[in-house]
C-alpha cells in the first residue's frame, strides 16, 4: 500500500510516494519550484532534451516490458532540435511508459520513479540532488528496517547510469572501428578512470589489496560508502556526455576530478580534509591527469 510522505530540502518541501522502496515516486514539480515558480516550464525544459529522453527510455526499456521503442527512437531523433517539446502526458501516450505520470488533486503534480527523479535533480543542480537522495534515505530509513534500506541504496547507486555510460562508450567505439577485444578494454580503461577518481584505486589494485573480499566474490563498489557510490552514478552521466562531445580523455579527467571533490565536500564539509586526502590518493590522481 502507497502512502505520501514529505521531505524538505533547501527550503522546498517535496512530495514521495513510498511503495515498498524499490518503486516509489518523487514529485518534479515539487522539485522544480526549488529552480522556479513556473515549474511546468521547467519539467518541460528538461523533457526536451536528448540525455533525458535517452535516459527514461533507456529506464522503460529495463523496466517496462509493454514500453513502445518505435515512439522512443522517434522521440530521441527529434530532440534537441528547436522545434522539439515533450510533455509528460505525450511521452506516457505515445511509449506506454511507467515511469512518469501526472497526478490531480490534494499532492498533484508531475510524478516520476526515484531514479528519474534523482536524475531530474541532477539536471536542476548536482547539490540540490545530493540533499534530495540523503533527504529521501533519511524518509526511508524512518519507514524501513535501516540494513534493508542500505542495501537498496548500495545496489540502486551500483547501477545507476551505467547502461548509459556504456552506451556513449560503445557509440564513440563504433565511429572508430574497434573490434570487440578492443572495445572491452576501453570499457575497462574508463570504469577504472572513475574508480581511481572516487576510490583512489583501480578495481584489480582494490582485489589485490582486499583478496579475502574477492574470494568471496566482492568488489570495489560493494564495500563502497552510499556518497560514494552517489558521486560515481554522477560522474558516469557526466562522463557519459563529455565523450559524446568529443571531449579529450585528460580533460575529462580534469572536469570529472572537480566535480567529485565538489560533491565530497558537500557531503561532509566537516571532515572533507581527512576523507579527501583517504578518497584520492595524488600519486594516482596525478598519473591520471599527466
Amino acid at each position: 500500500m502507497s502512502k505520501t510522505k514529505k521531505i524538505t530540502v533547501e527550503d522546498t518541501e517535496i512530495s514521495v510516494i513510498l511503495q515498498h522502496g524499490t518503486d516509489d515516486f518523487i514529485c518534479l514539480t515539487d522539485m522544480a519550484r526549488y529552480k522556479d515558480n513556473d515549474p511546468a516550464f521547467i519539467i518541460g525544459h528538461w523533457l526536451r532534451l536528448r540525455n533525458t529522453i535517452e535516459y527514461m527510455g533507456t529506464w522503460e526499456t529495463l523496466h517496462n516490458p509493454n514500453f513502445k521503442p518505435t515512439d522512443f527512437g522517434r522521440f530521441l531523433s527529434e530532440s534537441g532540435s528547436n522545434t522539439f517539446t515533450m510533455s509528460p502526458k505525450k511521452w506516457i501516450e505515445a511509449t506506454n511508459a511507467i515511469g512518469i505520470y501526472s497526478k490531480s488533486g490534494r499532492n498533484g503534480g508531475t510524478y516520476a520513479h526515484k531514479d528519474i527523479a534523482f536524475n531530474f535533480g541532477m539536471w536542476l543542480s548536482p547539490t540540490f540532488q545530493l540533499y534530495v537522495v540523503k533527504e529521501y534515505q533519511r524518509l526511508v530509513e524512518a519507514e524501513n528496517n535501516p540494513l534493508t534500506l542500505q542495501w537498496s541504496a548500495r545496489r540502486f547507486l551500483s547501477k545507476a547510469n551505467y547502461t548509459v555510460h556504456t552506451d556513449a562508450i560503445k557509440e564513440k567505439l563504433a565511429t572508430l572501428g574497434y573490434s570487440r577485444a578492443k572495445q572491452i578494454l576501453v570499457y575497462a580503461q574508463e570504469a577504472d578512470m572513475l574508480n581511481i577518481i572516487v576510490f583512489g584505486c583501480t578495481a584489480k589494485e582494490w582485489e589485490r589489496a582486499n583478496p579475502e573480499l574477492t574470494k568471496k566474490g566482492m568488489n570495489i563498489r560493494d564495500t563502497a560508502s552510499i556518497g560514494q557510490l552517489l558521486i560515481l552514478a554522477n560522474l558516469e552521466a557526466v562522463n557519459s556526455d563529455l565523450i559524446r562531445r568529443n571531449i579529450i580523455k585528460q580533460e575529462r579527467i580534469r572536469i570529472l576530478f572537480r566535480m567529485a571533490k565538489a560533491q565530497m565536500e558537500t557531503f561532509d564539509k566537516n571532515d572533507m580534509e581527512k576523507r579527501f586526502r583517504n578518497q584520492f590518493p595524488q600519486s594516482n590522481v596525478g598519473k591520471l591527469i599527466e
